[in-house]
């Protein structure tokens, strides 16, 4: 019998995670009008912003990006196809587009973010910070660069408020003893 915990999916929701905030750079890069070292450096902040912050406070080592060096390729790859395919079409890309990675991401990380630190045994309002902190810190070093005030501070797009209630959901549902797995899902 398999027994399915968090750290089971820890992987494959930190991958998508990373993709999801990794498209939303990209997209916010190419809608500044960057070049394409500028859409990676944008895609890469926004892709391990959240996760490198959380891994330094947790003191985890190597980081996510280290540790798996072929996402570096990947989204450079992804970047300039997707320069070269945008220019090409003359694609109009909307804010909305990034509304969907970002909202991915953001829930991903957070839940994430929040059950890696429960684990750890750290008091209740230090995992729901480090589910912040992993979930909103790519996006706000993101709209830095792309000279944004950051969507996390905005009032009306609440982002590190619904990360917050998500990672207190997390750190409720496992205190209920829920299997972790569903303490991490649910909430996403």
């Amino acid at each position: 019998m398999v027994i399915v915990t968090a750290s089971t999916f820890q992987v494959p929701i930190e991958i998508c995670a990373t993709f999801a905030f990794a498209l939303s750079g990209l997209i916010a890069g190419a809608r500044k009008k960057m070049d394409a070292f500028g859409v990676f450096v944008v895609t890469g902040v926004a892709a391990f912003g959240g996760g490198t912050l959380r891994d330094i406070l947790l003191d985890r080592r190597p980081f996510f990006w280290v540790d798996h060096a072929n996402w570096i390729w990947l989204m450079l790859c992804m970047c300039l196809f997707a320069m070269v395919f945008m220019r090409n079409r003359h694609i109009l890309i909307t804010e909305r587009a990034i509304q969907i990675p970002d909202a991915l991401g953001l829930g991903l990380f957070a839940a994430l973010g929040a059950q890696m630190a429960l684990a750890l045994n750290l008091p209740v309002i230090v995992c729901a910070l480090i589910g912040v902190m992993t979930a909103v810190f790519g996006g706000v070093l993101r709209d830095i660069l792309c000279n944004e005030i950051p969507k996390a501070f905005n009032d009306h797009q609440p982002y590190a408020v619904i990360a917050l209630f998500g990672s207190l959901l997390v750190v409720l549902f496992n205190a209920l003893s829920l299997p972790q797995w569903l303490c991490v899902f649910i909430p996403v």
